[in-house]
């Protein structure tokens, strides 16, 4: 079975193993942008034992009811992601960027302090408020009205590379927050900031796993 898991992509796991993805935070595996690879290969880049999280993976406990959003259609699953990402992501920046602010301002001397964070949440906002806009008004209506795959791989292609983008924009926010590791003498307005940027960290990933390894996909989706 461990060998099964091992073969398997992490997309792939991401979808049919409820916790799956809180594992794959922990190791830092790319389920996302390189969701298409399999969980062996992945993990031997990373130096990390593949058999080790696979059964890690065949023992977490069974979730509670999913829904298995490869049995879906394109318009449900369009549905989903405006209500679950884009309406959220639009909530968590302007709640955010401010708290950045305040915190930069605030510990501007201590060692550990994130400069430069709250530019760098304002550029990842424009960047992704642009991205969304553009899924909303060009390419999600054509998946709607179920129009082939192989007829809109332009605009695909601009927004799997824009995910790209996104992916290397939290590459810098790690680096920019120690991978959001709060230092121990951190206040409850930092130890916030840090925790609600956990949370976009990995809504963002889920979604752009939905869009690439779903939806992107979906050849044999109904419209």
């Amino acid at each position: 079975m461990h060998d099964n898991l091992t073969e398997r992509t992490l997309s792939e796991l991401s979808f049919s193993l409820p916790g799956s993805t809180a594992l794959f935070h922990d190791y830092k595996l790319d389920f996302c942008c390189a969701g298409q690879r399999s969980l062996g290969d992945a993990a031997r880049e990373r130096g990390l034992d593949a058999q080790r999280i696979a059964e890690q993976l065949q023992a977490l406990p069974p979730g509670s009811p999913q829904v298995d959003w490869r049995l879906t259609s394109n318009a449900e699953l369009i549905d989903h992601i405006l209500e679950r990402y884009h309406a959220v992501h639009r909530e968590q920046f302007p709640a955010l960027i401010p708290l950045a602010d305040r915190v930069e301002k605030t510990h501007a001397d201590h060692p550990q302090c994130p400069a430069g964070l709250t530019t760098h949440l304002r550029t990842m906002q424009e960047e992704l408020e642009w991205h969304m806009c553009k899924e909303e008004s060009v390419l999600f209506p054509w998946l709607r009205q179920g129009i082939p795959l192989a007829h809109v791989q332009g605009p695909i292609g601009v927004m799997r590379h824009e995910h790209d983008e996104h992916a290397q924009s939290l590459a810098v926010l790690a680096e920019l927050t120690d991978d959001l590791t709060p230092p121990a003498d951190a206040c409850n307005s930092w130890r916030r900031l840090y925790s609600g940027l956990e949370t976009l960290r990995r809504d963002l990933m889920q979604h752009i796993n939905l869009e690439n390894n779903l939806l992107f996909l979906g050849a044999n989706r109904p419209a």
